[in-house]
């Protein structure tokens, strides 16, 4: 039997008492202390994990001046904060042993626009893409540009003075503020922004807070100003940490104070709100994809890309290239790298030109196309090249790009490429040189990687792979950093071009010089004396004995490295996610992740779930426990072990703490999408994991008694249909409503068919199944026929689906035969019913496996059960599933148009819109693209419409306790495209989302096949 799971890191008794006062205080944001909601910020982007006493969740500015301003009190001096937005730091920036403070979930309004002055002012936790998506109606966009644009916020930007593509061009973060409003350590309001000198030494002479920083920031920037403009090399990424430089525009007429706090990682003070510049969307963007054989040939090449008077000059290795080619980015850009023939292709340049006009891109491409063909551009490995002007495929290849951190992640085997020395940055002239001695440094200690990066900012992504479990590696990751640290010295650049020091601050005193980094000190004091803001990062306050953290601090690893290796193995979806965030994505229209969206809490995604999972296979390490020891099999349903879950339940309920519980609560919001195990760069398989820990959650306490009818749901719908009238009045009545929510935790229980499908199809004289008949067909014959699966779901709450596919199939000169009801086994697994899931797919396998020995398809309508024989199938029986697959409607459909050329359309209007399933479209990344092509090949026109989830997931939406975030997701994503369309034109595939539509809508939305069936001759 599972065992209780304490945790030792508990929270200290001088945070508990702050935390308790902070209640009374006149705070209105989120306190969580949990275990798990600290886990789930202990980790970043890094190699670093270091957890923290709190989470909170301000929802105001005056929040965080009351969190901070308590924090100043004496008796609480010792309270440490560091602010977080994304947590895609990839250096551990906001990693941190006091309180976390995530700006992310409440202070995420846009404030105020002015199209005419060009600027907006947002709150920290604004998310980059969703400021571009607010901005673009209005023709202007926020253009520092960075990877992670979906799930990075601007306060995170701000405080690292983010750049990326287009950086030669748009500059970093830190030339778009305009102004920040920051909170202090002492709960002061900094506002900020370029002032004259003399208003700044007016400031700098008041006896105030803001006057002492002042003062300081004027003498430390202005007497070394000498100093500094000879130590800082001249590099477009260049990143200090205090900007000591820029706080004087070149004149020396202008200060503006906040560009010390534009990079400083939280170490100055949290940073609230920020007025920003905005930027003229171009009118004309084009893209060239430039092939070499090389990858050192694409390096030496850039700075004549760059001369061209291009945006941008973004390079991408062979790695990378790999990698993406097994990723479902794939099949979205593949028309746009096309191979080239006789010659392997080993290195890329994407080269981007903008512009207000055709006529001026158009010229630069083709003085740029004239130097990449001949013996010229041969000599210089160009191989070939593409050109688009098509913004989304454009798009696309950006997309592929930024998802290049997540797909090295997803290298095959223990060491993993990781981000500790990735973002050098050295002249751009010195770029090739500089890559060949880092490869040799690399190479020498026999280091797989991959590299990929800005070549026209002089900056590579450059991510060793490494085995944080083997200590040995871990000394290795110091002795890089070391050397990378002297080579970026050497070609005239620094280790930190682009993402910040974070646990690499202790190399910030070397580059710094004594003198310097002295005047860091001083500025770090006037802000912060009592080193509460992110202490350890970037430098310490005088008259301190405080140090600077290190890269040999605590790393994820040496918490992994406590999980047996066997087991490690057996969780790869728990240990391989590397905390890219990409599941963060802020996008309603991205089906990863539905409760992360709906939630705002990092354990309610793919990487808090991982995270949560890997703390308890680490805790049960801690306690000797094997998992696959526990007793899971014949005795758990024992009289002794049903009256020990008993007990234990009944302790549950009174207040026992166990671990178990905090993860089971992590993993009762998934919806069990499966989107994560294909938009994933990693491929983190949340709903697999999951159903592997419920069923060991389940073995320890009682399950609730929901659980149970959903796992029998295959058993019970076959019986009830037989009754469908009078189940069908039962269930219609509010005492049954009553009984469903109070008993069962269910709402919304839908009615069964009437007609069944078994009417429908009889009274279309369909032909029986017959197994013996089928054999007995000639090859012709089986060719022409068509067994339809059927499924628990569609059959019998939806039959007219299924009858009217078998009518579609006949109208297009099939045969079809319906197959007898066996039950998937779906339900079971995502309730953790593993045991019994397993001899449910042994059984259906069996049978499925004997009819693909007939050579017909098989076809069935709901994408999560058709996809259960491929993915969950293949998991619990291996080799035993044996080779029989199970087609969706469009698989088949799309593989029969070439026979259907006489088939002809009925005459209709408008334009049908595509709501598709959300498992369907993730794990079948051409399905919409077919569906459009089958209605094309009948005349008919069909769009996929952009959505997440519908909110529904199997019966998550019917769930009582799910009922504000199902439609909660309904209305993020669905209801208003649904508005924009009559319901005779809106098609959608699952059942679920059918469902859901009409639950919240009362509009009965069709199945593609039916509005097929219905418009063609």
């Amino acid at each position: 039997m599972l065992p209780r799971l304490d945790v030792d890191d508990l929270v200290s008794p001088l945070y508990q008492k702050y935390l308790q006062t902070l209640k009374s205080s006149g705070y209105r944001g989120d306190i969580s202390c949990q275990y798990s909601a600290r886990l789930a910020v202990a980790t970043d982007n890094s190699v670093y994990q270091k957890i923290p006493q709190a989470v909170l969740h301000p929802k105001s500015v005056d929040d965080i001046g009351i969190l901070t301003s308590l924090a100043n009190l004496e008796k609480f001096h010792e309270i440490q904060f560091s602010a977080r937005g994304g947590g895609t730091g990839t250096n551990g920036q906001s990693l941190t042993p006091g309180i976390v403070v995530d700006l992310s979930r409440h202070m995420n309004r846009i404030l105020e626009i002015n199209v005419e002055e060009r600027w907006v002012r947002v709150q920290a936790g604004v998310v980059k893409d969703q400021l571009n998506e607010f901005l673009k109606p209005h023709g202007f966009f926020f253009s520092p540009d960075l990877s992670t644009s979906n799930r990075a916020t601007i306060g995170g930007m701000v405080n690292t003075d983010a750049s990326g593509q287009g950086s030669l061009i748009y500059g970093k973060t830190s030339d778009h503020v305009l102004g920040l409003t920051s909170i202090l350590a002492d709960g002061s309001q900094l506002d900020t922004c370029a002032i004259p000198i003399e208003e700044a030494e007016i400031k700098a002479s008041l006896a105030t807070k803001e006057g002492q920083v002042y003062q300081t920031a004027l003498s430390s920037c202005g007497d070394n100003r000498d100093k500094i403009l000879t130590k800082f090399p001249r590099l477009n990424r260049f990143l200090t940490g205090y900007d000591l430089e820029n706080v004087f525009d070149p004149s020396l007429t202008q200060f503006d104070l906040g560009r010390l706090i534009t990079g400083s990682e939280g170490s100055l003070a949290i940073v609230a709100e920020a007025k920003l510049n905005i930027t003229e969307i171009p009118n004309v963007r084009a893209l060239v994809n430039i092939k070499y054989d090389s990858f050192e040939s694409a390096l030496r090449h850039s700075p004549d890309l760059v001369k061209a008077k291009a945006l941008s000059v973004e390079t991408i290795d062979s790695r990378v290239l790999n990698l993406a080619k097994q990723d479902i980015v794939w099949h979205s850009v593949e028309d746009m790298i096309t191979d080239v023939p006789g010659t392997e292709m080993d290195g890329l340049n994407l080269v981007e030109f903008t512009g207000f006009e055709h006529s001026e891109v158009a010229q630069k491409i083709a003085t740029l196309e004239t130097s990449l063909t001949g013996e010229r551009a041969k000599a210089k490995g160009v191989i070939g090249y593409q050109v688009t002007y098509d913004l989304a495929s454009i798009s696309r290849l950006y997309g592929m790009r930024k998802k290049a951190v997540g797909l090295l992640g997803n290298a095959k085997g223990q060491a993993k490429p990781l981000a500790f020395a990735e973002d050098t940055a050295v002249p751009p002239e010195n770029l090739a040189d500089f890559i060949i001695e880092f490869r040799e440094l690399l190479d020498g200690h026999n280091l797989d990687y991959g590299m990929f990066g800005h070549v026209d900012a002089g900056v590579l992504h450059v991510r060793p792979a490494l085995d944080m479990c083997d200590p040995k590696q871990e000394e290795l990751l110091r002795d890089i950093s070391d050397n990378v640290v002297a080579l970026t010295s050497k070609y005239g650049g620094l280790m930190w071009g682009e993402h910040g020091k974070g646990y690499r601050s202790e190399y910030g005193p070397e580059f710094f010089g004594d003198d310097l980094f002295m005047e860091l000190r001083k500025i770090k004091t006037a802000f912060d004396p009592l080193n509460k803001m992110n202490p350890g990062k970037i430098c310490t306050p005088l008259k301190r004995d405080d140090t600077l953290v290190s890269v040999d601090d605590k790393k994820r690893g040496g918490f992994d490295r406590q999980i047996p290796i066997e087991v490690r193995e057996d969780f790869p979806s728990v240990m391989n996610c590397n905390g890219n965030g990409l599941c963060f994505n802020f996008d309603s229209k991205s089906p990863m992740c539905p409760s992360s969206k709906i939630t705002a809490d990092r354990r309610h995604s793919p990487k808090g779930r991982a995270g949560l999972m890997r703390e308890w296979l680490r805790l049960l390490a801690e306690k000797g426990i094997d998992l696959k020891s526990l007793q899971n099999g014949k005795n758990r349903f024992s009289v002794k072990a049903m009256a020990l879950k008993t007990a234990n339940t009944l302790r549950f309920k009174a207040g026992e703490y166990d671990y178990s519980h905090e993860v089971m609560e992590a993993m009762s919001g998934c919806l069990a999408c499966k989107a994560c195990a294909s938009q994933c760069p990693v491929k983190v398989d949340v709903p697999d994991f999951r159903a592997r820990f419920i069923e060991h959650y389940y073995g320890r306490y009682l399950r609730p008694l929901k659980d149970h009818f959903v796992a029998h749901i295959e058993t019970l719908a076959p019986m009830m249909a037989k009754f469908p009238k009078t189940i069908n009045t039962s269930i219609d009545n509010p005492l049954f409503a009553w009984f469903s929510r109070k008993i069962l935790g269910y709402e919304d229980t839908p009615l069964l068919s009437v007609p069944t499908l078994g009417q429908q199809t009889e009274d279309e004289n369909f032909e029986d199944f017959d197994l013996y008949a089928l054999q007995q067909l000639n090859q012709q014959d089986k060719r022409k026929t068509v067994l339809v699966v059927q499924d628990p779901f569609t059959s019998f709450y939806d039959a007219d689906v299924v009858a009217d596919f078998m009518r579609l199939i006949r109208k297009l000169g099939y045969r079809p035969v319906l197959l007898p009801f066996k039950p998937n086994g779906k339900p079971q697994h995502v309730k953790g019913f593993l045991s019994k899931f397993s001899k449910t797919a042994a059984d259906s396998a069996e049978f499925f496996n004997e009819l693909h020995q007939l050579g017909m398809p098989m076809v069935g309508m709901d994408a999560s059960l058709v996809l259960c024989y491929r993915d969950e199938y293949a998991q619990v029986l291996g080799d035993k599933r044996g080779n029989f697959n199970v087609l969706l409607s469009h698989e088949w459909l799309f593989a029969q148009l070439d026979s259907l050329d006489d088939m002809q359309p009925v005459t209709t209007t408008g334009v049908f819109k595509l709501f598709a399933h959300c498992t369907e479209k993730t794990a079948l990344a051409m399905s919409e693209g077919q569906w459009q092509k089958i209605f094309e090949h009948f005349g008919l026109t069909l769009e996929a419409v952009s959505v997440g989830c519908c909110g529904m997931a199997g019966t998550y939406g019917h769930e009582t306790q799910n009922q504000e975030n199902s439609r909660g997701l309904f209305e993020l994503s669905w209801q208003t495209p649904l508005k924009q369309s009559p319901t005779d034109l809106l098609l959608a595939t699952g059942f679920s989302c059918r469902s859901q539509v009409k639950r919240y809508t009362d509009k009965k939305l069709q199945h593609p096949v039916q509005a097929l069936l219905k418009r063609i001759g």
